[in-house]
């Protein structure tokens, strides 16, 4: 599954890192937050360089809807009823920065930006109501809202909350031009560099541990969609949720504005420009990592759902998204460890990234330079507000650990069989070893099939033909390469690949 955005990206190569090198700032992760993070750095004179375990953009905000809006689906009403209305301007006020800083970047840089309304709708009678408390908590709060009751749309809907000119993009576009920028800063981008851990040096430095080798940095900032690092233990306080775009190609007129449904199953449709006319894009159907039995039957379902209300739509790109949904509703953006400002986290942000990611940044930069924005300590990585997200955080950890018990308990009970069809893959027990077994273009491959992060069980992704773990989100390929944290290590390898077709197949 290949992004749209990722297709046919005009950003270049970098070279892998060469060790022994010394920074003032190390930023790891190579999207929207640390590019803007590392920008903003070496703007303000600070020697910084960015590690990136793939391309840059290969991660979330690659694969995003790019859409820039104020108005996020419910997460208003949600942030209001958790911590009320003082909380949810501050949080606005982030997002409005990060949007702001954005669109004159774009426009400085000539990155291509469609100025579009947003709107939260209700897809049945049912979400109305979500839809009139969306419309309440916005305007509380400023926002320049209107309630609709009817809108324009081939699919069915029962009104909706709107907000004018948000913007919508594409964000490899964005990423490209942001990397030579920081280039242009004499600042470095060292791609195809997992790091892998960061540990206390002497005189205060930070060793940074990567696949290639050591370097050092007096200050590093981990922009990983979650935390590589277990130390404050954000693992706990995040939900991993996988969600699925596609994009089509379609003749009936394709609507201008940005919806996103107000309840579930989520519809998020946008256009993009293209030579050949209008793209319809359309994502939702988002589940929790690796507790999903068949990904591929969700992403197909959207299939089905847009060639119902738009007959000629024909799919040109499907793919999916990773993102991390803290369990209090806002960002966490700050020291890993309470008073400790050497190692700086930002995560959070439920699916709104380029808002709250440079939102995140402007927030980093500020820290380090001695100039926070006012609104950053609601984006606190240590706030006592979490208190109130207690009992939501020991519901989603009474998850994870049930999750660990069944992996562990049906692994025990699969026996050896067949090798997997091709674009199958499962989990069977080899003596007293759970093993991850697949079959991908006619190779197959035997992996462990325990995660080694925290030794959870994983579950095959036949949407993406990747082995997934449902506890805290770690993605692996097929021979066990890790694509997404917190595991940062790669399956341990039991049999090199073999060729499928000398064995029967199931």
């Amino acid at each position: 599954m290949t992004s749209l955005w990722l297709d046919d990206a005009q950003v270049p190569a970098r070279l892998r890192l060469t060790p022994g090198s010394r920074f003032d700032t190390v930023v790891i992760g190579g999207g929207i937050t640390g590019l803007a993070t590392a920008l903003l750095l070496a703007e303000n004179g600070v020697e910084v360089a960015v590690l990136e375990g793939r391309r840059v953009g290969a991660g979330t905000t690659g694969a995003s809807t790019g859409k820039v809006s104020l108005l996020q689906g419910t997460r208003a009403q949600r942030i209001r009823r958790r911590h009320g209305e003082d909380t949810l301007r501050a949080y606005i006020d982030a997002n409005r920065a990060g949007q702001q800083w954005l669109m004159r970047y774009c426009e400085e840089r000539t990155v291509p930006v469609q100025h579009e309304a947003a709107l939260t709708y209700a897809q049945s009678k049912a979400e109305t109501s979500a839809v009139r408390a969306e419309f309440k908590a916005a305007q509380a709060v400023g926002m320049p809202v209107e309630l609709l009751g009817e809108i324009d749309a081939p699919f069915p809907s029962y009104g909706a909350v709107r907000l004018e000119d948000q913007a919508q993009l594409d964000p490899m576009a964005l990423l490209a031009a942001l990397a030579v920028d920081i280039e242009g800063h004499t600042a470095s981008i060292f791609e195809s560099t997992l790091a892998r851990n960061v540990r206390s040096g002497k005189d205060n430095d930070l060793i940074i541990e990567t696949e290639h080798g050591d370097l050092i940095a007096r200050t590093v900032v981990i922009a990983t969609g979650t935390p590589i690092l277990d130390r404050g233990g954000f693992f706990t306080r995040l939900t991993a949720q996988r969600s699925y775009l596609t994009a089509f190609a379609v003749t009936e007129p394709v609507p201008h504005e940005m919806f996103l449904s107000a309840g579930s199953p989520t519809r998020s449709l946008r256009y993009t420009p293209s030579p050949d006319g209008d793209v319809l894009l359309v994502g939702g159907n988002g589940h929790t990592v690796g507790r999903e039995s068949s990904p591929r039957l969700r992403a197909q379902e959207l299939i089905e759902w847009t060639r119902t209300w738009c007959p000629t739509a024909e799919p040109l790109h499907s793919w999916s998204a990773q993102d991390y949904l803290p369990v209090d509703e806002l960002p966490y953006v700050g020291p890993l460890l309470p008073g400790r400002d050497n190692i700086l986290v930002a995560t959070g942000y439920a699916k709104w990234g380029l808002t709250n990611g440079v939102a995140a940044a402007l927030a980093i930069a500020g820290r380090v330079t001695g100039k926070p924005p006012a609104w950053a300590r609601t984006f606190a990585s240590w706030r006592p507000s979490e208190l109130r997200s207690l009992p939501a955080a020991v519901t989603s950890n009474v998850t994870v650990a049930h999750r660990l018990l069944s992996g562990w308990r049906r692994a025990a009970g699969s026996a050896p069989a067949a090798l997997p069809a091709e674009g199958c893959g499962r989990v069977e027990r080899h003596g007293l070893v759970p093993t991850a077994v697949c079959t991908v273009d006619g190779q197959t491959t035997e992996v462990s099939a325990i995660c080694p992060h925290l030794g959870g069980i994983l579950t095959w992704n036949d949407a993406e033909r990747s082995w997934d773990c449902p506890l805290h989100g770690s993605r692996f390929g097929p021979d066990g390469t890790p694509i997404e944290g917190p595991a940062t290590r790669p399956l341990q390898q039991f049999l090199q690949p073999y060729p499928s077709s000398q064995f029967t197949q199931l």
